[in-house]
């Protein structure tokens, strides 16, 4: 079997594996891979950038390393091949718990129980809660189910389609080191750049296709076309800002502004900010439901385009073939 088949088996039944049961309950890869690096950064920490990139290395590396040579162990054996993606994709992507975690957070807003939805804000991001009033904690959720949406799935998916199960391996081990070491605080500001920079570059793809998906799928284009090519810019990430200014743009509702994290205070670019509304509790929802219509229409670009260039690659070999028996 073509490696282009088996990813396109292999990555709708992961999706379809994510879409039933949400992530793995126990033994998650990726819990997994967390502990890991944080034991390779207790060993190699200084504040240096050259030990955060050797952090980087040893961690990312050793990830796709390990995936690659398992994707090789199956191969030839399509079956296996298949079950090895469809494994992986139900690993790394995630957005099922999005939808559940943003949705509960969602239920207790509604039910004007705003203690609670301040405890579960710290399962789906990073933002102080304490700071936050109801439409403030409605907005982080908003934030960051767009975000997620190209983190947590899209971008896995376009990776898995250009490499496989390393690709897909390689992707999430990435974002969860930007995630660990790559923000802003005094511990990582240098040793976590390498990380940072890194996860850029490779989320880069990825957040351009959910902000056009979410484009397609939000029912406003031309509000979410405007939105993204006015603000997007502006937006202190290069790959959450398109994301983000679409989802803004298809929702009609504003983004961005003042954020609280642990310690700091940022003051962000507000995003839609002609044309949106304040984000209401209700808005969660829809954001979800945009959430789930980027990423099946995102699995169906991803597994076109590889069974497209696995056929284009397939007759290229048999011209050259051809050509070589004249």
């Amino acid at each position: 079997m073509r490696a282009d088949r088996i990813f396109a088996y292999g990555a709708t039944a992961g999706m379809v594996a994510d879409a039933l049961l949400g992530d793995p309950r126990r033994g998650h890869p990726v819990a997994g891979f967390g502990r890991a690096a944080a034991r390779v950064e207790s060993l190699l920490w200084r504040d240096d950038r050259g030990r955060g990139a050797l952090h980087t290395l040893v961690c990312a590396g050793g990830a796709v390393g390990a995936a690659a040579l398992t994707a090789r162990a199956v191969r030839g054996r399509p079956l296996l091949a298949v079950a090895l993606t469809a494994a992986t994709a139900w690993s790394v992507v995630g957005g099922t718990s999005l939808g559940r975690e943003a949705r509960a957070i969602g239920g207790a807003l509604a039910a004007g129980d705003l203690e609670v939805a301040r405890e579960r804000l710290p399962h789906l991001c990073g933002r102080d809660p304490h700071a936050l009033d109801g439409p403030g904690i409605a907005r982080a959720v908003v934030e960051s189910v767009a975000e997620n949406t190209s983190d947590a799935v899209v971008g896995a998916l376009v990776w898995g389609a250009i490499g496989g199960v390393p690709g897909l391996v390689g992707f999430r081990a990435v974002n969860t080191l930007d995630a660990m070491v790559g923000h802003r605080s005094p511990r990582h500001r240098r040793y976590g750049w390498a990380s940072a920079r890194l996860d850029d570059v490779a989320g880069w793809p990825g957040a351009r296709l959910t902000a056009a998906l979410a484009v397609v799928g939000g029912g406003r284009p031309a509000e979410a076309v405007r939105a993204w090519k006015a603000d997007a810019h502006r937006h202190p990430s290069p790959n959450a800002g398109p994301v983000e200014a679409a989802f803004a743009g298809a929702l009609g509702v504003r983004l961005g502004g003042t954020l609280a994290y642990a310690g700091r205070v940022e003051h962000r670019p507000v995003l839609n900010g002609a044309a949106g509304r304040d984000v209401r509790g209700a808005d969660i929802e829809r954001a979800v439901r945009l959430s789930r219509r980027v990423s099946a229409l995102a699995l169906g670009v991803c597994v076109a385009g590889r069974l497209a260039a696995g056929h284009l690659a397939a007759r290229r070999s048999v011209a050259g073939r051809k050509r070589g028996r004249a």
